[in-house]
């Protein structure tokens, strides 16, 4: 895959800038000031979060293919009080194959046991079942109606925020104009419950940083927004592709981000990144959301997320 028009895009690139207070998630924003508003806190442990994909083999859920049956069990329901229990946070990221079930009953339970630990949920990652650009527009129509179906989840469990995954097509390049053309349908009913739609670097073909944020400029909806990954983008093999790459993201970036100091790539071949650069990169960008911890890497997520924790602190100091 070639980067060699990244400098360029970053040139011409067109920078939204959207305003911010606070409101619920899943509660309609005021008229006057179309948008999301979120209060972010200050204090440094207060801005981080832990996902569950990092504990993935552990969560009980039918959706999550990665459970590792020597390993104890943990319901979504108990995964707020572990993180504050054993990481001292009060913010957590909730994938959404470790839901064990959508149905309006488990839903409040959930929100009742991340309240009950003194938490919030952020955000739920989403995957995907078909395409934003498929050709057939059929395919492009279940892959907004699965959007619009994981907001009202989101909604309902107390997350200001879904991120969705922008699945490929065989055989078929991404197409910023037919992506813009859903995810714009997407944003506008996020912007309808209130719940904030994120994309993220994860793919180096399908979300490709710059082709994320050509996306989002062309919808130009404050719903729409980015998530920048530290380290995703490090696949490509080129660290300053990686850094260049945050830097637009972080720019277009509003609620959340994924930090870890590592990415495994094929073959288990493991990229680092400087984390202190991207701590300045998101500082430069005047980003003032959450840093998710997600640990990728080898060692085991426990002490793997401790060590991200660790890190983060010194940082945000």
């Amino acid at each position: 895959m070639k980067y060699l028009s990244r400098r360029n895009f970053l040139k011409s690139s067109i920078v939204s800038v959207f305003g911010a207070c606070s409101v619920l998630a899943g509660e309609r924003p005021s008229v006057a000031e179309p948008g999301p508003h979120l209060e972010f806190p200050v204090v440094p442990r207060e801005r981080l979060a832990v996902t569950t994909w990092p504990f993935r083999m552990y969560m009980e859920s039918p959706a999550n293919r990665w459970r590792d049956p020597k390993l104890p069990g943990m319901d979504l329901k108990e995964f707020p009080a572990m993180v504050a229990s054993k990481f001292g946070l009060h913010n957590v990221e909730l994938l959404a194959a470790h839901f064990p079930s959508v149905e309006k009953g488990y839903l409040r339970g959930l929100r009742a046991a991340v309240e009950k630990a003194g938490s919030h949920i952020i955000d739920i990652p989403v995957g995907a079942t078909t395409s934003f650009y498929d050709p057939d527009e059929s395919k492009r129509r279940e892959a907004i109606d699965y959007g619009k179906k994981w907001i009202d989840i989101a909604a309902t469990a107390g997350s200001p925020s879904v991120r969705l995954h922008i699945a490929g097509v065989n055989g078929v390049a991404p197409d910023a104009d037919r992506t813009a053309e859903s995810l714009k349908q997407v944003a506008d009913y996020g912007a309808q419950r209130n719940v904030i739609v994120t994309l993220e670097n994860d793919d180096l073909v399908t979300e490709d940083a710059f082709f994320i944020v050509r996306v989002i400029d062309k919808v130009q909806n404050p719903y729409l927004r980015a998530l920048p990954d530290f380290a995703n983008s490090m696949l490509s093999g080129d660290p300053e592709f990686n850094y260049d790459a945050l830097a637009l993201m972080f720019r277009h970036a509003y609620n959340i981000s994924h930090m870890k100091d590592s990415e495994v790539g094929e073959g288990g071949r493991v990229y680092t990144v400087d984390v202190e650069r991207i701590f300045r990169i998101a500082e430069a960008a005047g980003y003032r959301g959450y840093f998710s911890l997600e640990w990728e890497g080898r060692g085991g997520a426990y002490e793997g997320t401790s060590r991200l924790l660790t890190e983060s602190l010194k940082y945000l100091a």
